[in-house]
């Protein structure tokens, strides 16, 4: 009989399951960032998606805007949510308000205009915030199944230890939450380049059926905006840190990649904004490889946690979402062991096998799951993000 693993989460009335209790300060556009830094520093338990975007953008970014902050908003992590807004941006609060109300959460929003400026929006905002926390404080964990994850896997700061030790630890993970009923999503759509194939012989339905063909469009599409500013994408990629540790080319880069989202079916591909709402399984999201817009994309999907990879050290994390970093360097992991949260080098140095770092792996991410801070979360490296858009600023 299969062993029965559960988790010690948040369970929101949407009925999604949190790892972690915040009250997210939401400002709706960049104009609204400083009042929304001010009322974090001031109220314990809040946490802000201070991002760069929400005005003079195209309609189809200033929607994509909003629908990820919508997605950030219903975050399971997310017990409560403060919109600031200055009262005039392009993206839309009202349904920013409506969408995340619908969870069931409680939601509150300023107008720093309507305040009377930043100082009188500060303090609204501050005791906004202050009550939602009270409102949310109390909270406690219950006992659920571990088909309740949502897991996001990512790989940066990549070597030549990433493929072949920390990516095969995610792997492990990756398959073995699969198999237990949960949900992985994985993204860098840049890092498929020369690997899409492989990925689309796993789609549900074959190469040929909409998943398959999904995958194949999502690459072209990532080349053709290089190609419409005139650039070839391998100029970009592999970075000059991963040529430094040995990465030679895009496709090599590719192949150590996708080995972190393991051996599974893939049930589907996701746009940037959106979340993983029923189908359990193996999923990619369409998103860039830099750290602040694919972290927030796989938060968008309602990912409790992410697993990240690196081999030269990568050592920050997200505002809500704790990032597990796995480091397949053993030499990193000496000189980072305050930032790396598992050493997958002891694969490279021969003192253990890849499926005892992976289920090595496995238990931390159940501590974490049940209220164990991550290296990065203890030490407050947790702003990184940004919102990955299409067209330019007008």
């Amino acid at each position: 009989m299969s062993k029965m693993y559960t988790f010690e989460g948040y369970v929101r009335p949407d009925g999604s399951v949190g790892s972690r209790n915040h009250v997210a300060v939401i400002p709706s556009v960049i104009c609204a960032t400083d009042v929304a830094q001010a009322i974090c520093r001031q109220v314990a338990g809040t946490i802000g998606y201070f991002h760069h975007q929400g005005c003079c953008q195209l309609p189809l970014d200033l929607k994509r805007v909003t629908d990820t902050l919508s997605s950030l908003g219903c975050s399971p992590n997310v017990g409560a949510v403060l919109i600031v807004s200055l009262g005039c941006e392009g993206t839309d609060v009202a349904r920013l308000y409506d969408e995340i109300s619908a969870t069931g959460k409680p939601v509150k929003v300023i107008y720093i205009q309507e305040s009377g400026g930043m100082s009188r929006a500060i303090q609204k905002g501050i005791d906004a915030a202050q009550s939602l926390v009270l409102e949310i404080s109390g909270l406690q964990r219950k006992t659920v199944d571990i088909s309740n994850v949502i897991m996001g896997i990512k790989c940066g700061g990549s070597d030549t230890t990433s493929g072949m030790a920390s990516n095969c630890v995610i792997g492990y993970v990756a398959d073995k939450i699969v198999d237990l009923g949960g949900t992985v999503v994985f993204g860098e759509t840049t890092e498929f380049l020369g690997g899409e194939h492989i990925l689309a012989q796993r789609a549900v339905g074959g190469p040929d059926g909409p998943v398959g063909k999904k995958i194949y469009e999502i690459v072209e599409r990532m080349e053709a905006r290089a190609k419409a500013a005139g650039e070839d994408m391998r100029g970009g990629q592999p970075t000059p840190g991963n040529i430094k540790g040995g990465l030679s080319s895009i496709e090599e880069k590719s192949l150590g990649a996708i080995v972190k989202s393991g051996h599974r079916p893939i049930q589907g591909v996701l746009e940037y904004p959106e979340r993983v709402i029923a189908q359990k399984g193996l999923w990619i999201k369409d998103a860039p490889g830099r750290e602040p817009e694919i972290l927030t994309g796989m938060a968008a999907t309602g990912a409790q946690l992410l697993m990240f990879s690196t081999g030269r050290g990568a050592p920050q994390g997200f505002p809500s979402m704790p990032v597990i970093k796995v480091c397949g360097n053993p030499n990193t992991y000496r000189r980072m062991s305050h930032d790396m949260d598992l050493n997958a080098g002891r694969i490279i140095a021969g003192e253990k096998s890849i499926e005892e770092a992976g289920e090595e792996a496995f238990e931390l991410l159940i501590n974490v799951l049940n209220g164990q801070m991550t290296k990065n979360e203890a030490l407050q490296y947790v702003s990184t993000m940004d919102i990955y858009c299409l067209g330019p600023v007008i």
